[in-house]
């Protein structure tokens, strides 16, 4: 069984067990939480989607990190200009462990 999440904006395919790093999330680490925002259920009776999120449907997870993902490197350069600007950037993120689909 697995299900379509949104959660910061975007969608995510999670089954349980799975681990899955979303946007930042107000959680402590080993604290539990709950995504209702389910916009598909999948599994051996076939596809359920929602209009636009499916009802009394939820996934349970449990945080399992809070860190930075890898630099990413943002470069602004305009030749004959002597214009050139470098920057950096680590978007957050939550790492959930999903223990169960309801």
């Amino acid at each position: 069984m697995y299900a379509i999440i949104e959660t910061g904006g975007k969608q995510y395919k999670v089954a349980v067990g799975d681990k899955v790093k979303v946007e930042k999330l107000e959680a402590e680490e080993g604290g539990e939480v709950v995504f209702d925002k389910i916009v598909a259920i999948g599994g051996e009776e076939g596809l359920k989607a929602g209009t636009p999120y499916v009802e009394g449907a939820k996934v349970v997870g449990e945080v399992t990190e809070q860190g930075k993902h890898k630099k990413v490197v943002v470069v602004h350069y305009k030749p004959k200009k002597n214009i050139r600007k470098k920057n950096g950037h680590r978007q957050p993120y939550t790492e959930v462990l999903v223990k169960e689909i309801v």
